[in-house]
């Protein structure tokens, strides 16, 4: 176990240092969120109701937005890994297969908590208000990290069954789109019936709803009961996958 935890923050380093020699995967994770928002805030703000500033109302669902584009990346980074040969490299090595996978979700994982800090700072700059205390503060960043942590997963395991890093880019559009059929950016009553009934019954949707509980004082009920099923399901899934494809792929 001991040997395995080791092996696991190797190759989290080895994945961080990846990135920070890869600017550019940074600034799109960064500024597509960012995008989004103006957009939505500034062009099409003013024609939502939702009771309040539409500002805080939609940030906890760019937030999300931000999570799944950001944890769709590690897909490719595993794609590449699969396709460039190291796998091969670190199969010679006495080093835990597991952690290869790992060091990519842990990587996805702090990364994005990275990211989302500065997608939240600009939302505060453009007038974005929480009310949250610290606590409630902990709280949502928690929700953030399990999120993502859950995709992250979903992630490594569409990038290991894509053949090259272009199609698992391309399998994980929907980790992005998901978000659009939800909460994030109109209340879903105001939504056809049956898109409705998919938008409230979707993994994406209890989620915002508790985080925006969470920062913005709103009901939750019983969203993070659900928020918190989802994510384990997801990641479970997401896990359990990866690990019998991986095994599958490196077994001879």
């Amino acid at each position: 176990m001991s040997t395995a935890i080791i092996d696991s923050v190797t190759m989290t380093r080895r994945s961080l240092k990846h990135t920070l020699r890869s600017p550019d995967t940074m600034v799109m994770t960064i500024a597509l969120p960012i995008m989004i928002l103006l957009m939505f805030v500034y062009i099409f703000g003013g024609a939502f109701d939702v009771g309040g500033e539409y500002i805080d109302y939609v940030v906890p669902g760019i937030i999300l937005l931000c999570a799944g584009f950001g944890a769709g990346t590690a897909a490719v980074s595993v794609s590449t890994d699969m396709t460039n040969g190291i796998i091969d490299r670190f199969r010679t090595m006495a080093i835990s297969r597991s952690s290869v996978l790992t060091g990519h979700v842990v990587e996805s994982v702090v990364r994005n908590l990275l990211t989302t800090s500065i997608v939240i700072v600009v939302a505060v700059a453009l007038g974005f208000r929480p009310t949250a205390d610290p606590l409630k503060w902990l709280a949502a960043l928690a929700v953030i990290a399990v999120f993502v942590l859950a995709l992250s997963w979903i992630s490594v395991a569409l990038g290991l069954l894509a053949r090259n890093p272009e199609a698992a880019q391309g399998f994980t559009f929907f980790l992005m789109f998901i978000p659009y059929v939800s909460s994030a950016f109109v209340p879903t009553d105001t939504m056809p019936t049956w898109l409705r009934s998919f938008a409230e019954h979707q993994p994406v949707t209890p989620v915002i709803e508790t985080l925006r509980g969470l920062l913005m004082g709103t009901e939750i009920g019983n969203s993070a009961m659900l928020a918190v099923i989802w994510c384990d399901a997801i990641g479970l899934a997401g896990y359990l996958s990866a690990s019998l494809i991986f095994k599958r792929k490196t077994a001879h």
